[in-house]
């Protein structure tokens, strides 16, 4: 196989975060590492020059379509989704007639892996996985388009279907707990539910973030928690809405001491 060190030089420099493959299994150790850089690319295509190369899903997702995948037809199932939500970008035909959509991750909401999204879909994203890109060999690129930014609505429903689809057996149950409901109850539910519809929203993130700031929760993880509630709401603030209100709070609590 052709020496690929020049392709995947090419990534590092606009960014992305290469790995070498052998037989699609990464040469190195990378989870939680920073991005491999020029010389650490070079040394490693000497000592492995056949290696094929993978990009991490760390600044970018793959929605992934395969016709493999426990007998599912992934096209079949791409054919019905709304347009909308796949805006044209970079795109790969895959080694064994898959499609790979790629798009850049939203700095202001959180994107979970779905294994399974749809019948023959994958989302890949979690930020130690990757996928691996042409010319490694039985890979091609469709186009040349730019990676464009993920539709909100495209991640709005990836997340909302993982979390529908947890434990999907017993999710739907009402379960008769005995134990009884107190105001923790009420903001976990909070969380997982959503800020509730739009004239509720900033009353329910005021609610949420004092809730938080009560229980004595850190402002960094109590920023990333009202940030879930609202990515799990039918319709969330936008980000600078809610980043005023969360700052207002958490000034408030400033100045009374945190008590």
């Amino acid at each position: 196989m052709k020496n690929l060190v020049n392709v995947a030089l090419a990534y590092q420099a606009k960014g992305l975060s290469v790995l070498p493959l052998f037989n699609k299994k990464p040469l190195i150790k990378f989870a939680d590492r920073p991005a491999l850089t020029a010389d650490e690319i070079k040394e490693l295509w000497r000592k492995y020059p056949t290696a094929s190369i993978a990009l991490k899903t760390d600044k970018f997702f793959v929605v992934d379509i395969d016709t493999h995948e426990n007998g599912a037809d992934g096209f079949n199932s791409f054919d019905q989704l709304p347009k909308e939500w796949f805006p044209e970008t970079l795109s790969q035909k895959t080694k064994h007639g898959g499609k790979q959509l790629f798009y850049l991750k939203r700095d202001e909401m959180t994107l979970h892996q779905m294994i399974a999204w749809q019948p023959g879909i994958d989302i890949k994203a979690h930020p130690n996985n990757y996928v691996v890109v042409a010319p490694s060999d039985g890979y091609s690129w469709e186009n040349k388009k730019p990676i464009v930014k993920a539709p909100i609505d495209l991640i709005r429903t990836i997340n909302q279907s993982r979390a529908s689809k947890g434990h999907p057996n017993r999710v739907s149950e009402d379960l008769n707990l005995t134990r009884e409901r107190n105001s923790t109850t009420d903001v976990l539910e909070t969380i997982a539910s959503g800020l509730g519809n739009q004239g509720q929203r900033n009353k329910a993130l005021a609610a949420l973030c004092g809730a938080l700031f009560f229980r004595s929760v850190k402002p960094r993880l109590a920023y990333k928690l009202v940030n879930i509630a609202n990515e799990n709401s039918n319709d969330p603030l936008p980000q600078k809405e809610l980043d005023r209100t969360f700052e207002s709070i958490l000034n408030r609590e400033m100045q009374n001491g945190g008590g």
